[in-house]
């Protein structure tokens, strides 16, 4: 179709983009890179046949047309010389030792068997080829962190044999690393390879952009967003990571560089903001001036090399020590140069605040407790291309502290600990220790206040948007019945919005969309839409990648295509983008997020949210706050002190809510400070709405625990509702309470009012009133969407048709024959939802009604991805048969589907039923993940 609203073609033509300026080249000796057309490469390593395209659990579980790893798109380009015997015997080996997918949710294993790569069979290669191509993969992601392990954060010993065997014998060994993490590295120094390159995971399109970087169409703009050092113990938040319990922060601000820089610098192999190029940049300061609060400071970039490029500019400033104690650089601000040809130049414009450079005093010892201040001192400007790369531009001197935002306590520990703070010391500082300021003032929860009244007016929620009754008027209508159901989401894969989505809430029960509220649709995830029906998306290149970038305007034009991805699936709200920080590089999820520093957090969740606002839809800024570890994440506590967790784990927050208006927001599944984060009225009410402005939704993460750390519960949703966190996610029916929650029971014993009920429902409301959900719903201003349904593909047909079979209280449901399509290569997408978890049955009765005796005819039964059942039928069974398929361990909605490979098979009586109960069973099972 000509002038399509949502190209695909050109989705993809930005994120391949995206992949090659996300690229980060740490090495690259006698400039091996790029390659020049023509040159024959032996490409080494198991990834070539399993390219990560992104990490493991909800935030990468996207269904993708197709995947372009890297081996994929050297064959296709065709300028490379691929040496094929090379290839020929990984292929054979590949045939006795297959992908090992592992077993279950979050099981697939870190890395891949490796092939054993003999010096023999290096030499034969080198013999073949001029240049060895050698890739390492590595995966993780939700409920598996990383380990300091061989084939996790380490090479395994196969790897280790490969670089060794390889780097011997040829003169050019370029090292891709397929991660999602960084790893150990000290064995560049040990091999010495000539080139060696982050490629990240890229997405379905990662292959094409990281060869667009080897061929020298694009050069490697890429830089680290955060510090590697030489060993996993060099990381101070190691001894605190991982417990079960408890994860004392005793690190405090001193994330990444902040420490590095200060305390260890010795420790560093590679700086954060560090990448090589194909060409050299000239950075000049014309100077910086300060007014009205702001520093805005002007450079030109020259490219003085010969090759075109992009360059990445930072800029930091050392504050005074003072009283607070700071580290010794802070990243104030960046930008990325457009595509400068040889000699060509520009001035960027890089504008920062006072409240920017500020420090948070959450002891008291300037003066000015709870407050934002400007400790008098100089202020030193630098700006250069990483962090160890600087000129000083300039000073700032304040002659006495300033306040520049009083607040009040919040989010304060409980706990008597120590934190680090630093020490002068002739040539630098020390560490030395200082004792956490605790809380003085307990965390406090919604106000109780006189509820709305007023009995049923016939209002609909379009008429709060015609101005024909107020936001309040319209919630008094609401009885409590309807109010606790507002406040449930319901999921996942919910029959009631887009098959397969992580959650539907608003209008999740009859009586609530007969006052006009729609139901609305959120699902994951950071790198692309996931669908568990099986649609098809477009896989993301990773939060990790995006980040290396250091281009927000290109994120942002990313992002308007998944904008448009979304509108196109009826999904009001991504359950992304993730930004919680790399406080730690064995934490799994960091693929998701972005960076080790608040600043370039912030500024990249924004640009993603920016893109997405243009198309009318939004992403969840998530997980609030202080995920920085899977393991035991249901439970574990996260300790730290008001400092840190103001100017580190909450500032890309702030960010993504001051500056992109911010309207959804996700807790996190563990507490802070005494308080499962979402019942932490600190967190959710007094610092998100009440100091930083914001205006949205909250809701949890899936089946979160509310409360106070010692005694977190699933069910306490009363604690939940009074912090403001207005929506559970999820239960399997609002109306039914299928989640046993505590609501009604809170609101006749008075530990919730309805008032706070209400403050909820009106959070929801006025959220919902802005989705494209809504606009559909009034058929008003859904113009793009009725453009985007025009554009259906071909496989979009299958899933706009699903058949919707929900399983009501008798246990059963019957689904019409008619509705199955049983022609050759037919295949039939069935919802099945249901309110009791257990062991469900289909049965059914097939015959023949194929005109040949010999006629072979297959059904393929799937349970969604897994195939269930094949029944196959000769011509000659014309009389009818039973066939029955048991589907274990129903806990959620799931999607049948029914494969017809032949014409020629006649279905009739078809029922689904509740085999066996489970619901006890499951109960426990998520108890015990809660308790782990």
């Amino acid at each position: 179709m000509a002038n399509k609203i949502f190209d695909t073609t050109e989705f993809a033509k930005v994120a391949r983009q995206a992949v090659a300026e996300g690229v980060v080249l740490l090495k690259n000796e006698a400039k091996v890179l790029p390659l020049k057309e023509g040159t024959k490469v032996s490409i080494f390593g198991r990834s070539q046949f399993n390219y990560y395209k992104s990490g493991t659990g909800s935030g990468g579980m996207v269904n993708t047309r197709y995947v372009i790893g890297v081996y994929e798109a050297i064959e296709q380009d065709g300028s490379l010389e691929i040496n094929s015997n090379l290839r020929n015997t990984y292929e054979r080996w590949i045939e006795d030792n297959p992908f090992d997918a592992g077993a279950g949710w979050a099981a697939e294993p870190w890395f891949q068997k490796e092939m054993p790569v003999t010096k023999e069979l290096a030499l034969e290669a080198r013999e073949n080829s001029e240049v060895a191509i050698v890739l390492i993969g590595r995966t993780a992601g939700e409920d598996q962190d990383n380990s300091n392990a061989k084939g996790s954060y380490l090479l395994t010993d196969d790897e280790h044999q490969m670089l060794e065997n390889v780097t011997k014998v040829f003169e050019k060994t370029i090292v891709l690393l397929n991660v999602g993490n960084i790893i150990d590295m000290k064995w560049v120094a040990k091999y010495n390879p000539s080139a060696v390159a982050y490629i990240w995971q890229g997405g379905q399109e990662g292959g094409n952009g990281v060869l667009d970087v080897l061929k020298g169409k694009v050069s490697p703009s890429g830089r680290l967003t955060d510090t590697i050092a030489y060993n996993i113990e060099d990381y101070p938040s190691t001894r605190n990571f991982g417990d079960s319990k408890r994860n004392i922060q005793q690190e405090d601000i001193y994330v990444g560089y902040r420490y590095f820089e200060t305390f260890a610098k010795d420790r560093v192999m590679y700086p954060f903001g560090y990448g090589l190029s194909y060409t050299s940049f000239d950075i000049i300061s014309n100077g910086f001036a300060v007014e009205d609060g702001q520093v805005k400071v002007s450079i030109t970039v020259t490219n003085i090399g010969d090759y075109k490029g992009k360059e990445v500019v930072q800029v930091y400033v050392a504050k005074p020590q003072g009283k607070l104690g700071k580290p010794v650089l802070d990243l104030v601000g960046f930008a990325k140069t457009k595509e400068l040809d040889a000699d060509e130049h520009e001035i960027l414009d890089i504008v920062f605040t006072n409240y920017q450079m500020a420090s948070f005093d959450d002891s008291g010892v300037t003066g000015h407790k709870s407050a934002y201040v400007l400790e008098e001192g100089t202020y030193v400007f630098y700006v250069g291309d990483n962090i160890r790369n600087l000129s000083r531009i300039g000073t700032y001197n304040i002659g006495r502290t300033r306040v520049v935002e009083q607040l009040s306590e919040a989010l304060a520990p409980k706990l008597d600990f120590t934190r680090i703070k630093p020490e002068a010391r002739e040539d630098g500082f020390t560490i030395s220790y200082e004792d956490v300021p605790k809380a003085t003032e307990e965390n406090y929860e919604l106000p109780k206040c006189e509820a709305l009244v007023a009995g049923d007016k016939s209002y609909k929620l379009v008429d709060v948007l015609d101005n024909k009754c107020t936001v309040d008027e319209f919630v008094a209508q609401l009885s409590n019945e309807e109010l606790c159901a507002i406040v449930r989401g319901e999921g996942m894969s919910s029959p009631k919005v887009t098959p397969g989505c992580g959650g539907a809430f608003g209008g999740v029960t009859e009586s609530l969309i007969e006052k006009g509220i729609p139901t609305c649709c959120c699902t994951d995830g950071p790198s692309g839409i996931r669908m568990d029906s099986g649609k098809k998306a477009f896989a993301m290149p990773n939060g990790t990648l995006l980040a290396c970038m250091w281009n927000l305007d290109l994120t942002e034009e990313l992002y308007q295509y998944e904008g448009l991805e979304l509108r196109k699936n009826k999904i009001d709200v991504l359950l992304g983008p993730g930004m919680n920080l790399h406080r730690n590089p064995l934490n799994g999820r960091n693929f998701e997020y972005f960076s080790e520093d608040p600043f370039v957090t912030g500024k990249n969740a924004a640009a993603q949210l920016k893109g997405m606002h243009k198309i009318g839809v939004t992403g969840t800024i998530k997980h609030f706050a202080m995920n920085t570890q899977e393991a035991h994440r249901h439970t574990v506590e996260h300790v730290a002190s008001e400092r840190a967790i103001r100017e580190i784990y909450l500032k890309g927050f702030e960010i993504a809510v001051k500056e992109a208006g911010a309207t959804a927001v996700m807790t996190t599944y563990g507490s802070i400070n005494g308080y499962y984060t979402s019942s932490n009225y600190d967190l959710v009410t007094k610092v998100l709405r009440d100091e930083w402005g914001f205006k949205g939704i909250v809701m949890t993460d899936w089946w979160a625990k509310g409360g106070k750390a010692e005694c977190g519960d699933s069910t306490d949703m009363a604690a939940i509702v009074r912090a403001q966190n207005d929506l559970y996610m999820v239960t399997q029916c609002a109306e039914d309470n299928t989640n046993k929650d505590n609501l009604e029971e809170a609101l006749e014993d008075g530990r919730l009012d309805k008032s706070q009920l209400q403050k909820c429902a009106k959070n929801i409301c006025e959220f919902i009133l802005h989705t494209p959900t809504f606009a559909r719903f009034i058929e008003r201003n859904n113009t793009l969407d009725i453009d985007l349904a025009n554009e259906a593909e071909d496989d979009d047909t299958e899933f706009d048709n699903i058949i919707d079979c929900r399983i009501d209280e008798s246990g059963s449901a019957k689904l019409q024959a008619d509705l199955i399509k049983t022609a050759r290569n037919s295949s039939n997408t069935v919802s099945i939802s249901f309110k009791e978890r257990g062991d469900y049955k289909l049965s059914m009765r097939v015959r023949s009604n194929a005109k040949s005796d010999l006629a072979q005819i297959p059904l393929s039964i799937f349970k969604d991805k897994e195939l269930v059942k094949m029944v196959t039928l000769t011509g000659a069974d014309r009389e009818w048969q039973n066939v029955e398929v048991i589907f274990e361990n129903c806990a959620m909605t799931f999607f049948m589907r029914l494969y017809f490979a032949q014409d020629g098979m006649e279905i009739d009586g078809m029922t689904i039923s509740l085999a066996k109960s489970k619901e006890e069973e499951f109960r426990l099972m998520f108890a015990r993940m809660g308790e782990q």
